[in-house]
């Protein structure tokens, strides 16, 4: 997202990852190369397709879309990254190849099917590499939704960064997607962030507790972020690649580059409707926050990292089935119960938010049939078995072609 000192909320950037999968097997194929120059003629690292973008990923089986320039509102983005998803979608079919949704693959081997990406910036992507062993889940299969923010100044950066993070534990409740990790069902409803907490836990300063600090201004961001970060990275990168904002690999990151703030805490959902739904539901929920509706900057400093990121942990593991019982926390956004569900959480904040009426149906039907994750494991029933799966993110596959909301066979019959 290029940014040229927007204010608060006047534009906002999307971008969104997916996979590249076997149209009959669903395995994946790390041919994001061939499909760049199938519009390209060579390959490139961008494509600007009007008013959206294809972009390689570190791993060479994930496409990245996004807006190719900030955008006032979100009103006709959901169908761009749609038409988008299509013609990506008859670029695959020769190749036999298709787009695949949700956060992360569910039976991908990392270890064995990991191809970084080898061309432009594949020095940076061989850094990382070699200090992290990308091979990993935490590197390797990730696909989410990114959200940038913008701010003029100091004074806006402190608005925003303080309401980011406080919403950042509320977002799995309503977006985690990734409850398959190696063919079988994780504990976790969200795997997608419980992989990538831990994915440079070799030098922790990188992510920290996932919830950035309270800082105020660029300086302080400076000084208690980049610094630390920078100087525990500079043994193990002699060259200096990675001295950059981009290491910085909290739930949500500061980008003074780009004079915005981005979240990525948000799994990819079935289609990018409902990621655009979620997104304006957040970008709602913290125009909020920033201009004071239940509490002040302040008052969501004052909560402290250690206590956002228990949440957070709370409701990566039980997605909108957390209980949040921070009556501090809850009274942030209005709430004076001592203890409520996630999906409680959102279900009193939803009448609150500026959405247009499809965008409130489908965070309805979120709020009432789960998570997409909550709503995979559902449609999962008895012996769970590659075919199972296989069956199920081929309705996936459907609901991406087709701009719907995955309903679970059970909450259908």
């Amino acid at each position: 997202m290029t940014n040229d000192s927007f204010h608060l909320f006047e534009v906002i950037g999307v971008e969104l990852e997916y996979m590249i999968v076997d149209r009959d097997t669903l395995d994946v194929r790390p041919i994001c190369d061939e499909l760049l120059i199938s519009e390209s003629g060579e390959v490139v690292s961008d494509i600007e397709r009007g008013p959206i973008t294809w972009s390689n990923e570190l791993a060479s089986h994930v496409i990245e879309l996004k807006t190719s320039r900030p955008v006032e509102n979100l009103d006709q983005v959901a169908n761009q990254f749609q038409s988008e998803v299509l013609e990506i979608q008859s670029r695959l079919r020769p190749m036999n190849a298709c787009l695949l949704p949700t956060a992360m693959h569910p039976w991908m081997n990392p270890f064995t099917e990991m191809r970084v990406w080898p061309h432009e910036y594949s020095p940076v992507y061989d850094a990382y590499n070699r200090i992290f062993d990308c091979r990993g889940h935490g590197w390797a299969n990730l696909q989410s939704m990114h959200l940038n923010f913008p701010f003029a100044n100091d004074e806006e950066f402190a608005q925003l960064h303080a309401a980011i993070r406080v919403v950042l534990p509320l977002l799995p409740a309503i977006a985690a997607s990734s409850p398959i990790i190696d063919g079988v069902l994780s504990e976790f409803a969200d795997h997608r962030l419980h992989a990538y907490r831990n994915n440079s836990s070799r030098i922790p300063e990188i992510a920290g507790l996932i919830i950035p600090e309270p800082v105020t201004s660029q300086h302080d961001y400076e000084q208690q972020i980049f610094a630390p970060m920078y100087k525990a990275i500079a043994p193990f990168d002699p060259e200096g690649l990675l001295q950059d904002e981009f290491l910085n690999s909290r739930g949500a990151i500061a980008r003074f580059d780009r004079h915005a703030i981005e979240i990525r805490l948000l799994d990819l959902q079935e289609c990018p409707a409902n990621d655009i739904a979620i997104a304006e539901a957040i970008l709602s929920l913290v125009k909020c926050l920033c201009g004071s509706a239940w509490s002040s900057t302040r008052d969501q400093n004052e909560v402290s990292t250690t206590e956002l990121a228990k949440l957070l942990n709370l409701t990566i593991r039980h997605s909108e089935m957390a209980t949040i019982d921070h009556s501090d926390f809850l009274k942030l956004f209005g709430i004076k119960d001592s203890s409520l569900t996630a999906k409680e959480v959102w279900k009193r904040l939803l009448p609150e938010l500026d959405l247009s009426t499809e965008n409130r149906l489908r965070l309805n039907t979120i709020c009432d049939e789960g998570s997409l994750s909550t709503r995979i494991r559902q449609d999962l029933t008895g012996h769970i078995d590659r075919n199972q799966i296989v069956h199920t993110y081929q309705k996936l596959s459907d609901c991406l072609n087709t701009g719907t909301t995955f309903r679970s066979s059970r909450a259908s019959s």
